[in-house]
């Protein structure tokens, strides 16, 4: 694996660092008035999400790592194992449901996601950008509630509940982003 210098960290870079694999999260470079400069970086443990601040000078040494990515399709749920298919092998392969956090009601049959690898396990998931859902249940519009920033909440398929515009009614299909789960716009 290459090593990087201290100062050379960058916001996603992930490194192998106290026997762990860390996501740099938050990388700010200080130059104090007396001493070397140094980078202070938040870190976070892929593993268990446990973050870490730590400084790295520019003589310091890290080791980063790649991490392979992969498109894999969701088939089924089972015993709290998510299901995926390999799009490019087939081969099926099983990770848990904790991998998406609480993105998971906004997978669908049929989806592809991206899982990150390091070796052969599975670090870290992401669902697409946005998602298509329909409204289950929300409040009749208020005549005269034409407010610019104005929303109701409402009840999705998949348990969900967001923020959407008055406009929007029952049994429409709207789109949602997965990232800050919020309406982003009608499908």
């Amino acid at each position: 694996m290459p090593k990087i210098n201290g100062n050379e960290i960058r916001p996603g870079n992930v490194l192998e660092h106290n026997g762990g694999l860390w996501a740099a999260v938050k990388v700010d470079h200080v130059k104090p008035g007396k001493g070397g400069a140094f980078a202070q970086v938040e870190l976070r443990n892929l593993r268990n999400g446990t973050k870490l601040n730590e400084r790295f000078r520019s003589a310091d040494k890290v080791e980063r790592v790649r991490l392979e990515q992969k498109d894999q399709q969701f088939l089924y749920e089972t015993d709290g194992m998510l299901v995926f298919m390999d799009t490019e092998t087939y081969e099926q392969v099983e990770l848990p449901a904790e991998i998406l956090g609480e993105r998971r009601p906004f997978l669908q049959d049929g989806m592809t996601i991206h899982v990150e690898y390091h070796d052969t396990e599975a670090l870290n998931a992401t669902l697409p950008q946005k998602v298509v859902c329909r409204i289950v249940e929300t409040e009749p519009v208020v005549k005269g509630q034409t407010a610019a920033n104005s929303f109701k909440p409402a009840l999705l398929d998949n348990g969900v509940k967001v923020m959407v515009p008055p406009f929007v009614g029952p049994d429409e299909e709207i789109v949602v982003n997965t990232e800050t789960m919020e309406y982003s716009e009608r499908a």
